[in-house]
């Protein structure tokens, strides 16, 4: 049986954070051992740290759901991967394709690093149903962002929001999934425009390919004027809270907006006037299924899309890791083995 050692904490509070040693079982049926070679940071893996999210956290508990590793060994009946592959994990194992696990009164939130244990750890035994095959063009820290960020903004501009070119796209913010949001929609022949409390960033966001370079404030009278009234056709919104407000005044006739961050808040206002006379979409998006990560890897191999990591931190500086995404990141943050 190996032993790994994982970061981990005994009680909620990312104070008590630490280096342990645990032992690794031999995968089962189904099963497959891989050896983490990147873990990439989310702002829910702060949360989750910081209070529990109200999920059922099992201590001793490890952080994070996005890894890329290699399948070390495969227990009986294991078809998809073999020894020696490449693999990035999925953010809500068992969610292959279509709607969400769960019903009304207990709807899905069945992630790793939460529900299911983490990833910030050297070895990790899963089903093989909780892995995809991870890209060719990427190494394994840039492969490690995809889970999350990238899937949520595939998922919600691709997979749901059938983004077209010439379309009008609002990220809003530097973080991981505006930047991968940015960069699709770029792929995809769209007008983008980004917004950012910082000049520096929205220099760093024109250089990657960024239209037009929007201040957070009064960001929906520069899209109004900027699109002659036509208004954004998708916007992805980060802020949650009162910003929805914002974002139903931006929004195109008949337009799209994906509620992804809730930075502002859980609970959401805005007025309906907007959503009566628009009739805009407005989705929530909880990442995606397998189904669409394999495509995003597929179109991620296609057009030599490259994840923006704002810092490569040491499997020893965790720590580290998690006090830059305290502090806000111009892209992903990640931990490499």
């Amino acid at each position: 049986m190996k032993i790994a050692r994982q970061w981990s904490i005994s009680a909620l509070g990312p104070e008590g954070l630490r280096i342990r040693e645990a032992e690794v079982p031999q995968p089962s049926a189904g099963e497959m051992l891989v050896r983490a070679e990147a873990v990439s940071l989310n702002f829910r893996d702060k949360l989750v740290l910081e209070n529990g999210m109200g999920l059922p956290l099992e201590f001793p508990f490890v952080p994070a759901s996005d890894m890329a590793g290699i399948v070390e060994a495969v227990g009986a009946g294991v078809t998809r991967f073999k020894p020696g592959d490449r693999v990035i994990s999925t953010f809500s194992p068992g969610r292959i394709d279509g709607k969400g696990l769960g019903d009304a009164r207990h709807p899905p939130y069945k992630t790793l690093g939460g529900y299911h244990p983490g990833v910030l750890s050297e070895y990790v035994v899963f089903p093989e149903d909780w892995f995809v095959a991870a890209p060719e063009t990427l190494d394994a820290a840039e492969a490690s962002t995809l889970p999350c960020a990238g899937l949520t903004a595939w998922f919600a501009l691709i997979e749901t929001g059938r983004l077209r070119a010439g379309d009008k796209v609002v990220v809003q913010g530097t973080g991981g999934v505006a930047l991968f949001g940015l960069q699709i929609a770029k792929a995809h022949g769209a007008e983008v425009f980004i917004t950012s409390s910082s000049a520096e960033k929205l220099e760093r966001a024109g250089k990657l390919g960024a239209d037009h370079l929007l201040s957070r404030d009064g960001w929906v009278e520069r899209v109004l004027d900027l699109t002659a009234d036509h208004g954004a056709d998708h916007i992805l919104e980060i802020a949650g809270g009162p910003g929805l407000a914002h974002s139903l005044n931006a929004v195109a006739v008949g337009g799209r907006i994906s509620l992804i961050g809730v930075f502002e808040g859980f609970d959401i206002t805005a007025p309906a006037a907007p959503f009566l006379l628009k009739a805009p979409t407005v989705q929530g998006i909880s990442v995606g299924h397998r189904r669409a990560l394999e495509d995003f890897v597929r179109a991620v191999d296609a057009t030599a899309l490259k994840p923006v990591i704002d810092g490569r931190y040491g499997f020893q500086e965790a720590d580290k890791a998690f006090a830059h995404l305290d502090r806000g990141a111009f892209g992903k943050i990640v931990i490499e083995f």
